[in-house]
């Protein structure tokens, strides 16, 4: 999952932080992609709007 989309669906990089319930600090650390289990919290914080998907995170690896 990338950064960018979830930025742009919560709006800020603060209310990322918020809704997955961790720092400004940590968010701002992610590059391009964020983490696998952070991506699975936003799947289900958005009830599937935003996609996890375990493909997407095999590639990466």
């Amino acid at each position: 999952m990338l950064k960018k989309a979830v930025i742009e669906h919560f709006g800020s990089q603060h209310a990322v932080a918020k809704a997955l319930q961790v720092s400004d600090s940590a968010v701002s650390q992610w590059k391009g992609v964020i983490p696998e289990r952070a991506a699975l919290l936003v799947h289900q914080i958005t009830k599937g709007k935003l996609k996890y998907s375990k493909d997407f995170y095999k590639k990466i690896t």
